[in-house]
């Protein structure tokens, strides 16, 4: 698999889900903290600012001016700021200029955005600020430097974005590492469920531990075990007997030869008829068993024993060479166009004895003076063979039928044959994983077989 199909695992699209929902949750968490931190801070500063308050409203009113200008010489820090104005507004002592518009009279913390203005010219920091009306009717005002808190806040929230951003790293890096792990034993079952979908009954699914995934395995396994003695016990039974009524009929067969010479030597011509029909019955019997014993044998052969690159062209044209003489005598012109560069990989005999059946149906059910053709040409999925002939052609509805065993058109029942030919064709053509289709030709019928296994040049 494609290191981008990776990501389009159920693991990876988990992995990716719960990615968004810890970013999702980081960020709310980051603004509660920021909002937890800030209101924090406000009432803390509040009380600060009351305790300031209170410390003024300590002194008379003719004394507040003293205390306020000792407060500011004794300030190391310098996170206060005190305003001391008229009841009309004017300044009378302390850094603050004046009474900002924001703050509302009545001991009531506003923060401020570098707004405030202060003495000695200087870059307002953020603040709070509140401001009462003392009993002479002057306005006093108290503002504190949140410049440390909102430094502690920043700092707070940069270490949780930091630590949120290592675990959301350490969180794809370990969803990755299960992702690539999960698409590796993916792999081994595709590689296990080919060869088993390939006929090798005997391979088992791989497993690596006791999770969800190795119980499905354990139950596929013993499914495969159960399918795998089933099919030895069928395949056991019908070739017992194919095996067992092959032998008894090769005897009749021979004891029918005897007789029919015996016939001959006393001139009994009814007798020879009657021997002769039996003895053709007995053949045709004698064929089925060998080509039902084929299509077994094919069924339990090792796909990739005897494959090998193959020129497709020639072998089509060592059909058209061996049949020619047939479909001549037959009246049957029969035509090979094999102009397509097709090189492919397989098991030239299996193939040959594939597109031998093929054409053999052809020729046997085109009357004479019709054609078949072979034609070999390439197609965006690789290259493609028809044999098109000019017969009664297959219904739709009988199209699957006709590739199983034993099977036989109502319109060629009353011509020679077992059923098991294109049985046998089509036994081969899923041992190469190639693919079969029958279609109209108007009249008659088309057999494309289509050979994905093209080999690359």
């Amino acid at each position: 698999m494609s290191p981008s199909g990776s990501w389009q695992s159920s693991t990876a699209k988990f992995a990716s889900l719960y990615a968004t929902f810890f970013t999702l949750s980081l960020v709310l968490l980051l603004g509660f903290v920021g909002y937890s931190i800030t209101s924090t801070m406000e009432r803390s500063t509040d009380v600060v600012i009351k305790w300031e308050l209170n410390y003024f409203d300590s002194f008379p009113d003719d004394e507040v001016e003293h205390a306020i200008q000792n407060r500011l010489e004794h300030e190391r820090l310098h996170a206060n700021y005190y305003g001391l104005f008229s009841a009309d507004g004017h300044r009378i002592a302390g850094d603050v200029l004046a009474i900002p518009g924001d703050v509302r009279i009545g001991r009531e913390g506003v923060t401020l955005k570098h707004t405030l203005r202060i003495d000695r010219a200087q870059t307002s920091p953020v603040m709070r600020v509140m401001a009462e009306r003392r009993r002479d009717g002057r306005i006093l005002v108290v503002a504190h430097d949140l410049t440390h808190y909102l430094s502690i806040r920043e700092n707070s929230i940069d270490a949780l974005v930091l630590g949120g951003a290592l675990c959301l790293a350490l969180g794809a890096l370990v969803a990755f590492l299960l992702t690539q792990r999960q698409m590796a034993r993916i792999k081994e079952v595709r590689a296990a469920t080919r060869a088993i979908a390939g006929g090798d009954l005997s391979r088992r699914l791989p497993v690596s531990g006791r999770d969800e995934f190795d119980m499905l395995a354990h139950l596929v396994n013993h499914m495969l075990g159960e399918v795998e003695r089933l099919m030895g016990e069928v395949k056991g039974a019908c070739d017992g007997i194919a095996h067992d009524l092959r032998t008894p009929l090769a005897h009749v067969r021979t004891r029918l030869s005897q007789v029919a010479s015996r016939a001959v030597r006393y001139s009994d011509i009814e007798l020879e008829t009657e021997i002769a029909n039996v003895r053709q019955d007995v053949d045709r019997l004698l064929e089925t068993f060998r080509a039902m014993m084929r299509v077994s044998e094919i069924g339990t052969l090792d796909r990739r024993r005897a494959f090998e690159e193959i020129d497709l062209a020639q072998l089509l044209g060592d059909v058209w060479e061996l049949y020619d003489p047939l479909a001549e005598s037959c009246g049957v012109k029969l035509t090979v166009d094999t102009r397509a560069d097709a090189p492919i990989f397989g098991d030239r005999a299996l193939l040959f004895e594939a597109f031998s059946n093929i054409v053999d149906n052809a020729v046997k059910f085109s009357p004479a003076g019709s054609a078949v053709s072979i034609v070999l040409r390439g197609t965006p999925s690789g290259i493609a063979v028809d044999v098109i002939d000019s017969g009664p052609g297959i219904p739709a509805e009988e199209r699957e039928a006709v590739l199983q065993r034993f099977y036989r058109s109502e319109r060629t029942r009353h011509l020679p044959g077992t059923g098991l030919g294109l049985s046998i064709v089509s036994a081969i053509i899923n041992l190469h994983d190639f693919g079969i289709h029958i279609s109209d030709a108007e009249p008659g019928a088309t057999i494309t077989v289509q050979c994905c296994s093209q080999v690359s040049s």
